[in-house]
């Protein structure tokens, strides 16, 4: 483990400061990094994977818990009260369009959004493993679309992960889902910058410093050179080299995470959202979307957030009922989705980056007793932007008590499928190996890209 230490501060008791202390080691030249793997090991199996050039990137919103798709995009006002719901449709700014009331800002852009009221393919559970992989079977078995991602198309610059996951880590892990590499191994996990663990990406060391440690380095290398002279100890070397050439570059993932940067006026659009973690869930943090537009922009291609804990069954300590939550939630949700759509056309970046807002099931059109709706896997919503998608439409139907997808059912799959294709990745064609060295395809047989998008 290499440590560097800058001059002139003082703060721990052997005389330095930690934001001026920086292990190399800890973030990847030797010590363990993301999944156990160094920085080099993980350089090195993105090069054996190949790297394919593309700047097409997506930010995945998800909304842990299950949103409640009737009172969102596809309410039912001819449903009996038990079913209706409290919340009136609005219209939006394509004709023949409705949604929900406490979505306004999203209503007059509905022509650069679209919306799926006919997702299916759902599981009872919590899972947000289905919108990350399009699977309810086998968890940490399928690799997420971003760890994918990363495996096929590698990261666009040095010092820019290719996958990265903002939700901080709520009490219960898997509202903090932000996808698992699965098969494809723990070199294409999710990167996952929290708190002030950013403070040890900067490295905060003179340089004259930095060549003595990196002279020293290159001592111990040629001693080692000198004891294994095989091809692997050669390939290691190189690539500790290029992990080196990371730290010390002008790192735009960095610049990217620092949004104190930002045009005060784009973070007033986002707002800010609640930093409290919504009981063991997630926060609603309305600048994680803004911090996903920065990261993409700089070369990320998948990133993804959770946003909120939307399991809306009734009154207790840690869940509340599904309107009172709904009027809480979901200005934050329309303030932070629409600021980043509209960011998106502002800097020309709309037919690149594509948005996916959804969650992993819907919920019962009959409101329970609690005043709240329960888990319903049968059919949920998806909202979509940006990709260089066709806009401003709804795509399939569901009953008129929202219960079942009565046109053009869609499963979790043909949506990913669709990202895949914006990300320029055939996903029926294109395979990755599992751990037995068998080739998978990314989506099952059957499931292709949405007609209606693309």
């Amino acid at each position: 483990m290499l440590s560097l230490v800058s001059e002139g501060q003082h703060g721990l008791c052997d005389g330095v400061s930690r934001r001026d202390f920086l292990t190399i080691g800890a973030l990847g030249l030797g010590a363990l990094g993301v999944g156990g793997l160094s920085l080099p090991q993980i350089l090195q199996a993105e090069a054996q994977a190949g790297v394919r050039n593309s700047t097409k990137s997506v930010i995945m919103v998800l909304l842990a818990g299950g949103p409640s798709h009737q009172d969102l995009v596809d309410l039912k006002m001819d449903a009996p009260s038990g079913i209706r719901g409290e919340f009136k449709p609005t219209a939006t700014n394509v004709p023949g369009i409705e949604i929900c009331e406490h979505l306004p800002r999203m209503a007059k852009m509905m022509d650069k959004m679209a919306i799926i009221r006919s997702v299916v393919g759902g599981h009872a559970v919590h899972n947000l493993h289905q919108c990350l992989t399009g699977r309810i079977e086998r968890r940490g078995y399928w690799p997420s679309v971003g760890a994918t991602v990363s495996k096929l198309q590698g990261p666009s610059a040095p010092g820019v992960p290719p996958f990265m996951g903002l939700t901080p880590m709520p009490k219960n892990d898997f509202w903090g889902d932000v996808g698992e590499p699965g098969f494809l191994g723990s070199a294409y996990a999710a990167f996952r910058p929290q708190g002030r663990e950013r403070e040890d990406m900067v490295l905060n060391v003179p340089l004259e410093r930095l060549r003595e440690r990196r002279g020293l380095l290159e001592n111990f290398d040629r001693f080692r050179k000198e004891v294994d002279k095989s091809t692997a100890t050669s390939a290691l070397d190189r690539f500790q080299q290029q992990a080196l050439s990371v730290l010390t570059s002008n790192n735009k993932l960095v610049e990217a995470l620092d949004i104190e940067g930002e045009d005060p006026r784009v973070r007033e659009r986002y707002g800010r959202g609640s930093l409290d973690f919504i009981g063991d869930g997630p926060p609603m943090y309305n600048e994680h979307l803004l911090m996903a537009r920065r990261l993409v922009e700089a070369g990320v291609r998948c990133v993804t957030l959770s946003f909120g804990r939307w399991d809306t069954h009734a009154n207790s300590v840690d869940v509340i009922s599904n309107f009172k939550s709904l009027r809480l939630f979901l200005p934050q949700l329309d303030k932070a989705v629409t600021a980043l759509v509209e960011d998106l056309h502002d800097r020309g970046m709309e037919k690149d980056v594509s948005v996916l807002v959804w969650g992993e099931f819907g919920r019962t059109p009959v409101i329970n007793k609690e005043g709240g709706r329960d888990h319903w896997p049968r059919v949920s919503c998806a909202m979509l932007a940006g990709g260089g998608m066709r806009m401003g439409q709804v795509i399939g139907a569901t009953d008129r008590l929202g219960g079942e997808a009565v046109e053009r059912p869609l499963h979790f799959q043909d949506v990913l499928a669709t990202i895949y294709h914006n990300l320029g990745i055939d996903a029926n064609k294109t395979t990755v190996r599992d751990r037995t060295g068998r080739p998978q395809f990314l989506v099952d047989h059957g499931h292709e890209p949405v007609a209606e998008l693309i």
